[in-house]
């Protein structure tokens, strides 16, 4: 604690091209990356040995690469592959995690592939309707951007009688 007094707080700290708050806790602070889960933040702080409850402001220069580092290439440090986001890549094969920017750019080009080859996960986002297998009858009612409701049949009588 002593050390943290004499060192100034830094209110943003600059990891993986993203600023993050120098006042919570680095291990909270990460999750804040686009890519980054709690779990993956734990395993990052694990391999770069920096203290898991330290706020991200009073992290030294030498830290915040050490973790920008694991961050930027997390099988060499050791973390398992079932924490990756990218595994088995369509291109080359090889298990990668992705973060920031580039996750973003990969998971479009993703799915203009998927529209491209008209597979059925491609048609159901072409489409704007759900991919994963959910019910549609009473969720994603909504039609070019207005609220549909419960439309009723013609011949439906009304509730008096």
């Amino acid at each position: 604690m002593a050390e943290e007094q004499k060192q100034e707080l830094k209110y943003f700290v600059r990891i993986a091209n993203t600023d993050l708050d120098g006042n919570k806790p680095i291990q909270n602070a990460l999750t804040k990356i686009k890519g980054l889960s709690f779990m993956l933040s734990n395993a990052v702080l694990n391999a770069a040995r920096v203290e898991k409850a330290k706020k991200a402001g009073y992290l030294s220069d030498e830290q915040v690469s050490m973790i920008d580092e694991v961050i930027k290439e997390p099988s060499k440090f050791g973390i398992p592959v079932w924490l990756f986001n990218r595994k088995r890549d369509p291109e080359d094969g090889t298990d990668k995690h992705l973060v920031g920017s580039t996750l973003a750019f990969i998971q479009d080009n993703d799915i203009k592939m998927m529209k491209k080859m008209k597979s059925y996960k491609g048609v159901r986002h072409s489409f704007g309707l759900p991919v994963r297998g959910q019910r549609t009858r009473s969720n994603f009612r909504k039609n070019k951007g207005k609220v549909m409701g419960v439309k009723k049949k013609e011949g439906a009588k009304s509730g008096k009688v």
